[in-house]
């Protein structure tokens, strides 16, 4: 390979790597983790308490289907996580950051999945239809935050909101 061939593959790893040093800047921002502390304490409530609503039927049931069993058991999973989230979340806006421990992230994800699938699993319950839709539908939503999630954060000018803290070569 030539000299000319390998110089585009450099510029583009140093073009990836100044990106990635410009997003690790700004997921470190102050206000960057309030307003996600913020969204997380909105969505690990709705999803809590979406969760109870969603089990009160099967409170009182002594035989679940399928569906029912699976949308109690996620729920017993999520709930109590999704609490632990919302209390862990206030000490993060005490301390004015973001938890950075691997156990929080895990956490985040197991609570986050369970809860859909036991969101997924009453809706199959109550109808085969209702459940696909809601999967599907789940799904799209994903997509459209993370298009405007994008769209607002990563722009054009992203990378002229931060100063570099050291020139790059």
């Amino acid at each position: 390979m030539t000299a000319d061939e390998k110089d585009p593959e450099r510029l583009a790893e140093a073009e990836a790597e100044a990106i990635r040093q410009d997003v690790e800047q700004a997921a470190s921002d102050p206000a960057a983790q309030a307003e996600w502390i913020r969204q997380s304490n909105l969505s690990y409530g709705g999803l809590a308490a979406a969760g109870l609503v969603m089990i009160q039927p099967f409170l009182s049931e002594t035989s679940l289907d399928l569906s029912a069993t699976i949308c109690v058991v996620a729920f017993a999973v999520s709930i109590p996580l999704l609490a632990a989230l919302l209390v862990l979340n206030l000490q993060e806006e005490f301390r004015h950051r973001a938890s950075g421990s691997r156990a929080v992230a895990v956490a985040k994800a197991v609570a986050q999945a369970a809860a859909f699938v036991g969101l997924t699993a009453g809706f199959w319950h109550i109808s085969l239809i209702a459940g696909i839709v809601f999967l599907v539908m789940g799904c799209v939503a994903v997509g459209v935050h993370s298009s405007g999630y994008v769209h607002l954060e990563y722009d054009s000018t992203f990378r002229s909101r931060f100063r570099s803290r050291k020139p790059r070569t």
